[in-house]
């Protein structure tokens, strides 16, 4: 594959898992709300670090340190840096019965619309960093 496909790769994984996000919500699984948006990120970061050091990605699921590594983290703006720090632990502690019923408690259904939303804006940002077209996948 040349950057260019591992680019696509990792941004058809984003839209799907964004995809998977929406479903989520409608079946009314909130965790999985968030663990899906935070793979959205992630897999959208991972996206951009192909792009632009033609490197693979580190094996990290830490949004702050992959949008670092793109040299993203410094342009976003602090409602953007601050999803990602919100997205974070939605990933790992979302995993463990320790953790899960303190984030599943947090996640209402307006919580989860406002997390589809603002992580659609946020890859839709990061693909134009990419000079990418982006399409809306917006819940309604």
């Amino acid at each position: 594959m040349n950057t260019s496909e591992k680019v696509q790769y990792w941004l058809d994984l984003a839209s799907t898992d964004l995809g998977a996000a929406q479903a989520m919500l409608k079946s009314k699984y909130y965790l999985h709300v968030g663990f899906m948006c935070h793979l959205t990120i992630e897999k959208s970061l991972k996206a951009a670090i192909t792009h632009f050091t033609d490197e693979i990605p580190p094996k990290s699921h830490q949004l702050v340190k992959l949008a670092t590594k793109a040299g993203l983290h410094d342009k976003m703006t602090e409602d953007q840096q601050e999803l990602l720090r919100e997205l974070n632990p939605l990933n790992i502690e979302g995993r463990y019965p320790e953790y899960k019923a303190g984030i599943a408690e947090t996640l209402t259904n307006n919580k989860c619309i406002q997390l589809i939303e603002r992580t659609e804006e946020l890859l839709c940002w990061i693909k134009q960093q990419l000079s990418l077209p982006h399409e809306s996948t917006q819940t309604k």
